[in-house]
C-alpha cells in the first residue's frame, strides 16, 4: 500500500496544520497508509498550539509528486492555494468548508464539504461516524483548529456545530477553551519579530473571481497600527507582487482580534472594487471595514460578487 499525503493549502494556517495532522490519525486508524504535511511554515499560532499539546509540525515538503501518487486535500481546494505539482498526482478526498473553485479530478472522488467555520468540525464528526476515540492531544489541536478560523467564536463563520465540538474537544482535551484560545489567538497576534515578507504572506490566497486575479492575505493583531506603521514597505512589497504575478487587487486585510474590525490595504488597478464592494472610499490606499473579521464570508463572496457585476 503507497503511502497516501494529506495536507491543507499553502501559507498553511492553524485548521491546515492541525486538520492535516488529525486526519492523518483518523485514516491511520482505519488501517490506511498516510502521512501528513505542510506546504509552508508554520506560523506562530499554530506553533503555540502544536508546542501546548506537546505534537510536532509535519514536516515540509515541496513537491508532493515526488513522494506519492496520491493526496488527500484539508481546509482547502483551489488549485492555486495546492502544491505548485498538483496536477501530477492524483486527489483522491478532500475534506473543507471553503467554496469550491478552480477543481476538477479525472476519476472519481470521495469529497465532503460542509458549511461549518472550520475543517476541524468536520473531522469531529467524522471521528464518531467511525467509532474512533480522539486522543488528548489531537482534540487539543481540533480545538485550536476551531478556535483559529472562528476568531474565539465570534466570526461569522462560526456555527453552533463549531460551537458545539469546540466544547467537547475542550473537554477531551482538558483545557477551559475560552483561556486557552485568548492565549493562542494573542500568540499569533505577535507580530514584533516579522518581517514585510513574513507579514504579507502569513496567511495569503490566490483567487480568480471572474476575469480578475486577487489576492487577499489575512493578518491578526491586537492593535492594527502594529502592521500598517510599516504600510510604505508593505506597498513596496504589494507592488512587486502584484507585478510580478499579474494580479489585479491585492487586499491585506489587518483585522484587530479584541475590536472584531478589519482594516483593508488595497493596491492594484481593480482597487476601486474594495470600495465599491464595502460603500467605503479608500484613504491612502486604506478603508474601515466595520465588522469584518472573515475572509471566507466576508470578503470572497463580496469581492466575487462585486467582480462578477462589473
Amino acid at each position: 500500500m503507497e503511502k497516501v499525503l494529506i495536507f491543507g493549502h499553502k501559507n498553511p494556517d492553524t485548521d491546515t496544520i492541525c486538520s492535516a495532522i488529525a486526519y492523518a490519525d483518523l485514516k491511520t486508524k482505519l488501517g490506511a497508509n498516510v502521512e501528513a504535511i505542510r506546504l509552508g511554515e508554520v506560523n506562530g499560532e499554530t506553533a503555540y498550539a502544536l508546542q501546548h499539546f506537546q505534537v510536532e509540525a509535519p514536516r515540509l515538503v515541496e513537491n508532493v509528486a515526488d513522494e506519492a501518487k496520491e493526496v488527500i486535500l484539508v481546509d482547502h481546494n483551489e488549485r492555486q492555494q495546492s502544491a505548485n505539482d498538483i496536477e501530477k498526482v492524483r486527489v483522491i478526498e478532500v475534506i473543507d468548508h471553503h467554496r469550491i473553485a478552480n477543481f476538477e479530478t479525472s476519476g472519481p472522488i470521495y469529497y465532503r464539504a460542509e458549511p461549518v467555520g472550520c475543517t476541524a468540525t468536520i473531522l469531529n464528526k467524522m471521528y464518531k461516524e467511525n467509532g474512533i476515540v480522539i486522543d488528548k492531544q489531537i482534540a487539543g489541536l481540533m480545538l485550536s483548529a476551531i478556535i483559529s478560523d472562528s476568531l474565539l467564536f465570534k466570526s461569522p463563520t462560526c456555527t453552533a456545530q463549531d460551537v458545539a465540538a469546540a466544547r467537547e474537544l475542550a473537554e477531551i482535551a482538558g483545557v477551559d477553551a475560552d483561556a486557552y484560545g485568548l492565549e493562542m489567538l494573542k500568540a499569533g497576534a505577535d507580530l514584533s519579530d516579522k518581517t514585510i515578507a513574513q507579514l504579507i504572506s502569513l496567511d495569503a490566497k490566490e483567487f480568480q473571481m471572474g476575469n480578475a486575479k486577487v489576492e487577499i492575505a489575512q493578518v491578526n493583531a491586537v492593535d492594527v497600527n502594529d502592521v500598517l506603521s510599516r504600510q510604505v514597505e508593505l506597498e513596496a512589497a504589494l507592488n512587486t507582487i502584484i507585478e510580478d504575478k499579474g494580479l489585479d487587487l491585492f487586499l491585506l486585510v489587518v483585522t484587530d482580534i479584541l475590536n472584531n474590525d478589519s482594516v483593508g490595504l488595497a493596491l492594484g488597478a481593480s482597487a476601486h472594487i474594495v470600495e465599491k464592494a464595502y460603500n467605503v472610499t479608500l484613504s491612502d490606499n486604506k478603508a474601515v471595514l466595520k465588522g469584518v473579521v472573515s475572509r471566507k464570508s466576508q470578503i470572497v463572496p463580496v469581492l466575487t460578487d462585486t467582480f462578477n457585476a462589473q
